[in-house]
């Protein structure tokens, strides 16, 4: 991976307090601010198209795993293949979350991984997800992208689990973000990549603890942060 800013400063689903989360306005909002690029979610449609959505309902109540990308209309959901094209052309670095409707893997991991390969964008992304089996999927089918271990809460388990993932980074909700956390992370060499950050005070908080990337709604938090 590049050297990128410390710390690194992702827009939540874009800047979604300007715009609809998870669409291209949202995202080029929280570029045009001035951070370095966004978080986004990735679900898979009926037909197999793989779509940037946070939740299995669209906002009309139907769910996405059971229609087609045809169906979609009229809403701004981009597909992933555009949002690919839109960090291409800008040079956004990307947090692709895996979201899922099931514990087993499916197609989206490798047609994910496909993508990045394609439009080059191996070397500016990580992929994250809640889901240890979809990162074991995405080490399987293409060990060169970096995993991040989503969760919002900290078992015993978690430190084995992000070791036997081989995951390059923790993202922890913020409030599970301690000096004990951040010790650990330094010494297995993990990034941290802290979700959702909307207080300029605790921006800084977790800036002194060390963390390698700040996540959130509102740009002007971050870049006030840094």
């Amino acid at each position: 991976m590049p050297d990128m800013p410390h710390p690194l400063l992702l827009g939540h689903r874009g800047s979604p307090r300007q715009h609809r989360e998870n669409t291209l306005p949202s995202f080029q909002a929280a570029l045009d601010s001035g951070l370095d690029g966004v978080e986004l979610d990735v679900r898979r449609l009926a037909d197999g198209t793989l779509v940037v959505h946070h939740d299995e309902r669209l906002f009309d109540g139907r769910h996405l795993a059971e229609l087609t990308l045809r169906q979609l209309a009229p809403h701004p959901v981009p597909t992933l293949e555009e949002v690919f094209g839109w960090a291409v052309d800008t040079g956004a670095y990307l947090n692709v979350e895996l979201k899922y409707e099931s514990v087993r893997p499916d197609d989206r991991v490798a047609r994910t991984a496909e993508g990045l390969r394609r439009h080059g964008l191996v070397g500016s992304t990580v992929v994250s997800s809640f889901n240890p089996l979809f990162l074991a999927a995405l080490r399987n089918v293409a060990p060169e992208i970096e995993r991040g271990l989503l969760f919002d809460r900290w078992p015993g388990v978690m430190p084995f689990l992000a070791a036997g993932l081989g995951v390059a980074a923790l993202h922890p909700h913020h409030s599970l973000v301690t000096p004990g956390l951040m010790d650990l992370a330094r010494r297995r060499g993990w990034r941290v990549n802290v979700w959702t950050v909307n207080d300029v005070d605790l921006a800084r908080r977790l800036i002194r603890l060390g963390e390698a990337g700040l996540i959130g709604d509102v740009p002007e938090v971050l870049l006030a942060a840094r």
